[in-house]
């Protein structure tokens, strides 16, 4: 089955942010993003799933990633191979745990920082799962207003930016209800 397109925003430049409902591994853009952990371990959620479907060549680069740069802290991402999967590469960016304050300027950063590394390479689509919304805790209302920000402060910014499309991917839930609810009535910004 397709994803589901719930909502599209439309931003100057022909630039466009989706909120998608479906399964991340299954969209057609040229990178997705992997909600990962400071050492790129791959033992649970989303990271796990995604580890599972790219195979072994994505866990290598990780461990290799980590060897040369030490861990990933907060804010930042990196890029790997998509191994098995369909994508030109996977965006790994460690989001912040509930509790460690500043959670939404964390959060930000984190994605900002994936889109960021989408532009460096040229590509033009992004897809990104809720970042620090399982394990990790944050709370939707924080999540939510937190992905709008780094999408709308990345195309603000990088108005040049080869990235022209990106798609928020979640399941139905309490997460998705609030950046539905944040976006109703959006048409076109920025």
């Amino acid at each position: 089955m397709e994803n589901k397109v719930l909502r599209q925003v439309d931003f100057k430049l022909g630039r466009v942010f989706e909120i998608v409902t479906g399964d991340l591994l299954t969209e057609k853009t040229d990178a997705i993003v992997n909600p990962a952990n400071s050492g790129l371990v791959h033992g649970g959620g989303v990271a796990l799933v995604i580890a599972r479907a790219a195979g072994s060549s994505l866990v290598q680069e990780s461990e290799r990633l980590i060897e040369l740069l030490g861990n990933i802290q907060v804010g930042e991402a990196v890029v790997t191979t998509a191994g098995r999967l369909p994508f030109k590469g996977v965006i790994h960016t460690v989001g912040p745990r509930m509790g460690e304050g500043d959670e939404f300027t964390g959060l930000v950063s984190a994605l900002y920082s994936s889109f960021l590394r989408a532009h460096e390479r040229n590509w033009g689509s992004v897809s990104f799962p809720g970042v620090s919304s399982g394990i990790f805790s944050v709370p939707p209302d924080i999540c939510a207003g937190a992905y709008l920000e780094a999408v709308s402060s990345f195309w603000k910014t990088n108005g040049d930016s080869t990235v022209r499309l990106i798609r928020l991917v979640l399941f139905e839930g309490p997460l998705l209800e609030e950046v539905l609810g944040l976006t109703r009535g959006w048409k076109t910004v920025l």
